[in-house]
């Protein structure tokens, strides 16, 4: 039972911070991420004797994607906290990942005290000018007897409608103050569903295509009903194609699943949005990844369903024929009792979109060869060798495509990734995941400059018993930077090259296991070490140095 402070002087009574604390554990927060802060003792005090674990990190921004990832892995938003000014500043990056992703997450941020407002006090910065335009909502706590309730207003708009991030202020004095210890209740938030009319409309949609498209994506979904959509499809052989980053809601290994769209995609995904004659979207819209910066799908005559919360529709791109305002849990709850005849074009529609996924995710030899080594070597040997529940994180970079190709991702969530293309979430995602999933197979896959921006966080999960496997693809450059570099300036390299450190080493100062790997021959032998090492639980990290100018395909 999570124990408060009496305030001296103010009988039944508990402070602020106090109060929030024992609010999040209501709403069933088991884990939250913080950088500490002078600004925020009291919820930190508060924490001391409450059952919510606190994981110390070390820098804002990992907290916040840390906090960011526990929102696509749990039905309840994911939980950062950071001081001031720069600590705010810091984490700003988690909450564009989390608005970009529609990702639930509330930040916590320490304040100067409420006395020393707009009088340029240490560290004062406005919460509402800095994150407004990056945030469903930001509040202050201006008055201590509003903390529970401001508690379950945030965590009701980051969860409700489209997700995504709030913010919300905490002035130093005000948390301190005392409260009169009564809980707000949770608000319950609206999942919307399929009408008669939506049911009807969907359903003549698909008995007149001959080859229809479902294209699932978003972090609102649940383990169950992504199973129920996935047996839906297979039984009716219809196809469905994962969002961006998007993928392992519809199994890998799902007869009815046909790739990923977006950046790095199989080029056959490309051409499937034009051939299709109905695009049915779940959980997310045509943004402009998919649709090649709004480019593909633009036929107004083509037949777009699109399923969301979200009645703005914002970042959708091209026709939309009908909208279905409902999460995609309540959705597949109607959609599953919607039986259909299984007609012989949708069977051998999905089948030929199957065989080109097959082709695409066939593994290359785990035979190493001569010379350096190689990410087609390296995850020829893992792969087999995954459990059917591992997971894979990982952030920005030509180093991702690898993932995208070949890793097995086999329910939801089992790739958690940053969709706004945002660089440093890689580690603190494993993080993340390996504390939400202890004993589960945590793979993250690193470039090298992607690494160097939270590669620190390697220390929180020594401290807090994560045990991931960090695979840091070292190329010695920001390859997907210069890959558009050679396409507009060829020839003329500049500001993209690197001089990297002994990853290895690293991860050994850090407490974990390191393996550097020069020579595809030496591959083998450093998955045999890597993964011995996260089944005792150590982390490991596997330092793979390859040519630069290395592609997936």
């Amino acid at each position: 039972m999570t124990t408060v402070r009496d305030i001296e002087g103010v009988p039944n009574s508990v402070s602020a911070g106090h109060m929030i604390v024992k609010s999040l554990a209501q709403h069933g927060v088991e884990r939250v991420y913080v950088v500490p802060g002078e600004s925020y003792l009291d919820v930190l005090d508060g924490l001391h004797d409450s059952d919510i674990e606190t994981v110390v990190c070390r820098h804002e921004g990992g907290a916040a994607y840390m906090a960011e990832a526990d929102g696509k892995m749990n039905p309840v938003p994911g939980i950062a906290m950071v001081t001031r000014g720069p600590g705010a500043a810091n984490a700003h990056v988690g909450l564009h990942t989390a608005w970009q992703d529609s990702t639930a997450m509330v930040l916590f941020v320490g304040l100067i005290p409420f006395e020393h407002r707009e009088k340029e006090a240490f560290q004062e910065f406005d919460p509402k000018a800095w994150f407004d335009s990056g945030a469903k909502r930001v509040m202050i706590l201006d008055h201590a007897e509003r903390a529970s309730e401001i508690v379950a207003e945030a965590m009701f708009a980051a969860a409700s409608g489209r997700p995504g991030p709030v913010v919300v202020g905490l002035p130093e004095d005000i948390i301190k103050m005392g409260n009169d210890g009564v809980l707000h209740p949770r608000i319950p938030i609206a999942e919307g569903g399929m009408t008669v009319t939506d049911w009807k409309a969907l359903k003549s949609a698909l008995l007149d295509a001959e080859r229809p498209l479902f294209v699932f994506g978003g972090n609102d979904w649940t383990h169950p009903a992504a199973e129920e959509f996935t047996a839906w499809l297979e039984s009716h052989n219809l196809p469905a194609a994962a969002e961006w980053r998007c993928e392992g809601t519809v199994p890998f290994t799902s007869p009815s699943y046909v790739g990923p769209l977006g950046y790095g995609r199989p080029h056959h995904t490309r051409s499937v949005l034009e051939d299709s004659d109905l695009l049915v979207f779940v959980g997310t819209v045509p943004g402009d990844v998919i649709t090649d910066g709004f480019t593909a799908r633009q036929n107004w005559e083509k037949s777009n369903f699109l399923v969301t919360i979200d009645p703005a529709l914002r970042g959708r791109s091209g026709p939309v024929s009908h909208q279905i305002v409902a999460k995609p849990d309540v959705f597949i709850r109607d959609l599953v009792r919607m039986d259909l005849p299984v007609r012989d074009a949708w069977r051998q529609w999905t089948n030929e979109l199957r065989e080109r996924q097959n082709d695409f995710a066939a593994l290359p030899t785990a035979e190493p060869g001569d010379g350096q080594a190689k990410m087609a070597t390296l995850m020829a040997n893992l792969v087999p060798r995954l459990d059917e529940d591992a997971m894979v994180t990982f952030g920005a970079g030509e180093h991702t495509n690898w993932a995208h190709r070949y890793f097995p991702t086999n329910g939801y969530a089992s790739m958690i990734s940053a969709r706004n293309g945002s660089m440093g979430y890689s580690v603190p995602a494993a993080v993340a995941a390996s504390l939400n999933h202890p004993g589960r197979q945590i793979i993250s896959i690193a470039g090298d400059g992607e690494f160097l921006m939270n590669g620190q966080e390697l220390a929180t999960a020594k401290q807090y018993g994560a045990n991931p496997l960090v695979i840091v693809m070292d190329n010695q450059e920001y390859g997907t930077i210069r890959t558009h570099q050679e396409r507009d300036y060829p020839d003329r390299v500049s500001g993209t090259q690197l001089a990297n450190p002994d990853f290895a080493k690293l991860a050994e100062a850090y407490g974990g296991v390191g393996v550097r790997v020069e020579r595809d021959s030496e591959v083998p032998a450093a998955v045999d070490t890597a993964l011995a090492a996260i089944a005792d639980g150590e982390f490991a990290l596997i330092h793979i140095i390859v040519e630069q100018r290395v592609k997936a395909y």
